[in-house]
């Protein structure tokens, strides 16, 4: 019965993963998508046709921006703490069997610093897709 916990917590670990993967790369790709067409719209080519239209649609992407990287950075929130329950889980489990000598217990450290890297990347992509067109906006308009 101990081996069927250990895969499933294994299995937790893994589809968290993937899960996490989803979230930063889905992320990373609206943000960059939302940054070239934030620009688009905001620079003075696209401020030449329709600038009540380029406004609507810069305000929706920043917008748009601001609630998927909030619910990106949230999901791996969510993860990070899911992730820190299974491992202490494991570790237990490891010393309940006397084996956690050879579980690294820096691991988990090195696990939540790699969350918080990957919410600071999500943050300044998404900073940046926001303020850079309003940046170019404000010089096309100047």
């Amino acid at each position: 019965m101990l081996k069927e916990i250990h895969n499933h917590m294994v299995n937790e670990l893994q589809q968290i993963s993937r899960t996490d993967t989803v979230f930063v790369v889905s992320a990373v790709v609206f943000n960059l998508v939302a940054l070239g067409i934030n620009w688009g719209v905001a620079s003075e080519s696209g401020r030449g046709h329709n600038p009540g239209q380029n406004d609507m649609i810069l305000a929706l992407l920043i917008l748009g921006t601001i609630l998927i990287n909030a619910f990106a950075i949230r999901a791996l929130l969510a993860g990070r703490a899911t992730r820190s329950r299974l491992v202490t889980g494991l570790r237990k489990m490891y010393q309940d069997n006397g084996v956690d000598q050879y579980y690294d217990e820096h691991l988990l450290k090195s696990y939540q610093a790699r969350y918080s890297l990957f919410s600071l990347i999500l943050g300044v992509i998404g900073l940046l897709a926001i303020v850079v067109p309003l940046i170019a906006r404000s010089m096309a308009q100047a």
